[in-house]
């Protein structure tokens, strides 16, 4: 049960079902039973960080008097695993021993994976010469075995170790990489490499990519945890069809016995026993369909993040640049490297995106960012008055506000650069005892607030500031410009 669990990728699960066979491996005399048992624990820490525990199981299987192959075995996971915690030097001194075993040497796989690691601990610490011989050496025999696996493993550290030398040549392994490993469908490894070529790619190549990369972790998310709910329902079906026998089988005995009296307690046992498969159904029934509808919501509020990042930071990002190359004159060398830094800040956001962690600087410069931001919407026909800025004691309010803060105006800005033609917008600040105001408005041409969609970012707007307990009111009508009152909360 315990490797079932281990092959789907539930270690945590795999490694509580393993935990439950520990006090019954002193009652068995054929030591392999325990090997298996120690070494799929050893997998189930490694996969999960807790590398101590990865390596004292493997000691435990060291220990144990089994074939001489199952002891060769052990030390190669310690190895991998001191890789892992990036002790190369000692990982190196183990599969050094282990490449002049004559048993290593008969088995073409395992001795290929040998110098493959040898290889890869020698680039790790700097022996470059000797890297590349031993990651050639292992490639060779893979590439005779022709197991995709295998060839997938040996790609990858060579793209690994090409990539500062050569990158055209780390490209070229990287694909191989991923190909190899798509073959075996191994999602894990089809990550690695992904995760490789995107640090290695830029434009319509990183977007090609990161999509692969997004669409396989929510697949692989979707199907492990699939996978869990099933076995976990056998393990309980098992364990209730057990119980349920167990009991049948002893109302029978009590049946034989006292049959005329326990004519009427088993209707009431029947009675009770409906009831509680009725109720179980039910609850199987609800908990299923709580399930499918979290997971329903769960992907929706994940799509919408991603495409809330897109309009709030992204694309607002980009009108910013672009409003700033409609008005400023290129040929200005100060101006060219302003523009060159803001399209490797865009570009930055776009890498942080596929990451998850676009942020705003929230510091002590905070309020230097925002008025750099809101200068940019300044032109030649459109001018921004601010007031009172500097009164804010910005510094006791906390990220997520000021974060709030910072997006609410810049896109109360691009929409007045997109829709209200305004040539004045004001902006007011004030602090009272319990908020902070700000004030908003623009002597554009307005609009009905009673056919006013509030889509995209009106609708961004409401939802930031409902997010951190404050009030928004839009004061506006044709010909008469456009107000926001915005209360943001100090505490």
């Amino acid at each position: 049960m315990a490797d079932i669990q281990q092959i789907h990728g539930d270690y945590a699960g795999s490694e509580s079902t393993a935990s439950e066979a520990l006090p019954y491996l002193k009652h068995i005399k054929n030591p392999q039973y325990a090997w298996n048992t120690y070494v799929i624990l050893s997998i189930n820490y490694l996969n999960t960080y807790d590398y101590k525990n990865a390596i004292l199981y493997n000691q435990k299987a060291l220990q144990l008097q089994t074939d001489t192959w199952r002891n060769l075995a052990a030390k190669n996971n310690i190895a991998v695993i001191l890789i892992e915690e990036e002790k190369y030097k000692a990982s190196l001194e183990i599969f050094l021993s282990l490449s002049i075993k004559e048993e290593v040497i008969r088995n073409d796989l395992f001795y290929a994976k040998v110098l493959d690691n040898i290889g890869f601990c020698y680039f790790k610490t700097n022996e470059f010469e000797k890297a590349i011989y031993y990651l050639n050496k292992s490639l060779k025999i893979r590439q005779k075995e022709n197991k995709p696996f295998d060839l997938g493993k040996s790609y990858l550290h060579l793209a690994k170790f090409y990539q500062r030398m050569n990158s055209s040549l780390a490209k070229k392994y990287m694909l191989l990489s991923y190909d190899q490993f798509t073959i075996v469908n191994n999602a894990d490894e089809r990550l690695s490499s992904l995760k490789l070529i995107i640090q290695n790619t830029s434009g319509s190549e990183l977007k090609k990519y990161s999509t692969k990369y997004v669409d396989l972790v929510d697949s692989i998310f979707e199907v492990r945890q699939k996978v869990k709910n099933q076995f976990a329902r056998v393990k309980y079906d098992s364990k209730r069809e057990k119980e349920e026998n167990l009991r049948l089988k002893t109302n029978t005995v009590e049946n034989e016995l006292q049959l005329e009296r326990q004519k009427n307690r088993n209707i009431i046992s029947y009675i009770i026993i409906v009831i509680s498969l009725s109720l179980i159904i039910v609850l199987y029934l609800y908990l299923t369909s709580r399930g499918k509808k979290e997971k329903i919501e769960a992907t929706y509020n994940s799509e919408t993040r991603i495409a809330k990042k897109l309009h709030d930071e992204l694309a607002n990002d980009i009108y910013h640049t672009m409003a700033f190359v409609e008005n400023k004159n290129l040929a200005i060398t100060e101006n060219r490297e302003q523009l060159l830094n803001n399209l490797d800040v865009i570009y930055s956001r776009t890498r942080d995106i596929s990451k998850g962690k676009c942020s705003i600087i929230t510091d002590e410069n905070f309020v230097l960012t925002l008025k750099e931001m809101i200068s940019g919407f300044n032109t030649t026909n459109a001018s921004i008055i601010l007031n009172d800025l500097e009164t804010i004691s910005w510094n006791s309010l906390d990220i997520t506000k000021k974060t709030t803060v910072y997006r609410i105006l810049q896109e109360l800005l691009v929409n007045m650069k997109k829709h209200s033609d305004a040539t004045l917008v004001e902006i007011n600040f004030k602090k009272t005892e319990k908020n902070i105001i700000v004030n908003y408005r623009d002597n554009g041409k307005g609009a009905d607030l009673t056919k006013l969609s509030f889509k995209n970012g009106l609708h961004n707007v409401e939802n930031r500031i409902h997010s951190i307990k404050g009030t928004i009111e839009i004061d506006s009508d044709p010909g008469k410009g456009f107000k926001v009152f915005l209360k943001i909360p100090l505490l």
